[in-house]
């Protein structure tokens, strides 16, 4: 179901959406903006969501990708992806951070982390330390194209420099656009990276090919075993390399449904996405993603998405 409902003036694209819950205990979502990173705020995880407006931009900086945020150490750590106002290739967009002492900014001091092409980060905090998961290019792979690694950090500003590969594209339902670059080439992509551990079972979900087109998805990859350093983990595509079997893609209410957040409230997952509705009302103009949320049900390595078009399931 949609997780904020559309208000005249308020920002209405809610494409990568990123949701934590805070140390004031309310919830925050943060999300890709053109002129800077867009947030709201609620009292509730399905509640009411304030539009708090732009919690984080540059001078001379445009197209801000797939913020995410963690708190350690008493602040507020912000991960996201932008590019310079005078440049017009994506490929040049640059994961930085910037850092604030509240969940809704302003997020300043951003220092560039990771070279380009660099997007999608998920920064996540175990017992082994910090790691950060992201998407990159690789031009000369079978199946050349976007896929997701994980690297070590040295701390929230560092990282350590040696990614490893988490999850690679395999399907030609995760190809993006055929003959891309050059001809015979087809540009594959995985990104929008998420990781998330219950007991010995570690999962990444992510998104493939591209958010146009039909076979748009959510997968994920899974591996069991007890090791917390996530750079040393095996992931495997579920339920193996070779079969496309979405977690979310589109039905009969919402197409373009892919890159997510996980929380666990109340003892239960739940998996944030966005996605556009099948039926055009004709309120929300441009991008037209728009923050969903399902229940997500674990079993084992199985993870089943519980969607609803009106309601939590």
């Amino acid at each position: 179901m949609k997780l904020i409902q559309y208000k005249e003036g308020n920002y209405s694209s809610q494409a990568d959406p990123y949701l934590i819950r805070a140390s004031d205990g309310c919830f925050y979502m943060y999300v890709t903006g053109g002129d800077g990173v867009h947030a709201f705020k609620s009292n509730e995880l399905c509640g009411e969501y304030e539009d708090i407006g732009v919690v984080f931009s540059v001078e001379n900086g445009k197209e801000y990708w797939a913020p995410s945020v963690i708190y350690t150490n008493g602040k507020y750590y912000m991960y996201v992806s932008f590019m310079d106002i005078n440049e017009e290739d994506v490929h040049l967009q640059t994961m930085h951070v910037a850092s604030s002492d509240t969940p809704n900014g302003p997020f300043v001091n951003a220092k560039k982390l990771i070279a380009p092409f660099s997007i999608d980060s998920h920064v996540v905090e175990n017992e082994s330390g910090l790691f950060i998961f992201y998407s990159v290019n690789d031009y000369e792979a079978d199946r050349a194209g976007t896929y997701v690694v994980v690297d070590k950090m040295k701390n929230p500003y560092e990282v350590c420099g040696d990614p490893v590969s988490v999850v690679r594209p395999t399907l030609d339902e995760e190809i993006f656009m055929r003959d891309r670059f050059k001809k015979g080439q087809h540009w594959h992509t995985l990104e929008g990276a998420f990781y998330f551990r219950e007991g010995d079972y570690h999962y990444v979900i992510y998104s493939g090919n591209c958010y146009q087109n039909e076979y748009y998805y959510l997968g994920y990859a899974v591996a069991k075993t007890s090791e917390t350093d996530l750079t040393k983990i095996k992931f495997t595509k579920y339920p193996d390399e070779n079969t496309y079997s979405p977690l979310i893609s589109k039905n009969e209410y919402e197409e373009g449904t892919g890159h997510n957040s996980v929380i666990k409230y109340d003892g239960e997952y739940y998996v944030i996405y966005h996605g556009r509705d099948v039926k055009d009302d004709g309120r929300i103009k441009g991008d037209k993603r728009t923050a969903r949320i399902c229940r997500l049900a674990l079993d084992g390595e199985k993870l089943t998405a519980l969607r609803d078009e009106n309601k939590l399931v």
